[in-house]
């Protein structure tokens, strides 16, 4: 019996699992941003001491997870089950991670929507009381999303004023059963959203409906509104997706203003650093809320959150075959720590 289930899409977590422990791991150029003080690990060598991009992200990822053990005072072999994924294909980086560990592994793809995904997963089964311990990460990396969606960095590629950097850097939450930290109180699952974006350089505006979409379930399936948060945050929608968003709840009679934080324009100084719309996937809203928000839910600083990961549900052979680029959004109540 369904008994969590509230509406279609969400469902709400009779004993809330708690976010005992977070780590993050930030490459060069978000280490010069704002939020470089919330950071564990920090790192300018863009190869993170390997001999390729793809290899450095499967580096952030065991880096990420062994300062998360560190944090939490436990060792691999505590964690029952790790829920991770990122851009590369056939997620790479986290199976590479994870493989020999003996670690317990349910791969992962939704994209930048992935942290927001495996918190979700990770607080069904907690919630529901299939493990005590599990671990949700994921990653990305400016070099390797560049080669494997766009153009060799070699080329030197001009980019559009609504293009995004992919941020590089990793995040990894540790969801328990019991424990002190902030606690996830609710969830709502996306649907795919496709309203025939095709440039795969304005992702924002491809993922701002599934935003939209994702916000109006949680509230309506679960009798809240933006007025029981203290920030509504997006994962990588960007300058251009975040207004786009705005205007899409206008449109609704829905007021998000004052309340909307998108990690793509957090992340980044786009004043001083090059970023054009801001910055994007998954390791943008997992090092921002590895970090930067659960530090600031676990002092009482923030009360609540609506922490709503997107993701463009693109690949190389989509988009060379011309197809739209659909969207998804998954939302994650998190309550504070005190």
């Amino acid at each position: 019996m369904a008994n969590q289930k509230r509406g279609r899409q969400s469902f709400v977590l009779a004993q809330p699992p708690v976010i005992t422990a977070w780590a993050n791991v930030a490459g060069k150029k978000e280490v010069e941003g704002p939020l470089a003080h919330t950071f564990d690990i920090k790192c300018r060598d863009t190869y993170f001491g390997q001999k390729t991009w793809e290899q450095a992200e499967k580096q952030m990822q065991q880096l990420a997870l062994r300062k998360l053990a560190e944090k939490a005072g436990l060792t691999m072999a505590d964690f029952d089950v790790v829920f991770s994924g990122d851009l590369l294909n056939q997620c790479i980086g986290s199976s590479f991670t994870l493989r020999n560990t003996g670690v317990p592994h349910l791969g992962l793809y939704g994209a930048c929507s992935t942290m927001a995904e495996s918190l979700l997963l990770a607080s069904m089964t907690v919630g529901g009381g299939f493990a005590d311990t599990v671990v949700a990460m994921t990653s990305s990396h400016f070099a390797s999303s560049e080669r494997q969606y766009r153009f060799p960095l070699g080329y030197g590629g001009q980019r559009t004023p609504t293009s995004q950097w992919t941020v590089t850097g990793s995040g990894a939450a540790l969801v328990r059963s019991q424990g002190k930290g902030p606690k996830i109180t609710a969830c709502t699952i996306g649907t795919v959203t496709d309203l025939g974006i095709k440039d795969a350089n304005n992702m924002g505006a491809a993922m701002a409906p599934a935003a939209l979409a994702t916000v109006k379930a949680h509230f309506s399936e679960l009798l809240t509104g933006p007025e029981d948060f203290d920030r509504i945050v997006t994962g990588d929608l960007g300058q251009l997706g975040m207004e786009m968003l705005l205007e899409l709840a206008r449109l609704e009679g829905l007021k998000l203003g004052g309340k909307l934080m998108d990690c793509g324009t957090t992340v980044f100084d786009n004043t001083s650093q090059d970023v054009h719309a801001g910055g994007s996937g998954c390791g943008c809203s997992a090092i921002t809320l590895c970090g930067y928000l659960l530090d600031q839910l676990n002092t009482g600083k923030l009360k609540k959150i609506l922490f709503c990961g997107t993701g463009a549900l693109l690949s190389p052979t989509s988009t060379q075959q011309g197809l739209p680029i659909p969207g998804v959004c998954h939302a994650v109540s998190i309550s504070g720590g005190r």
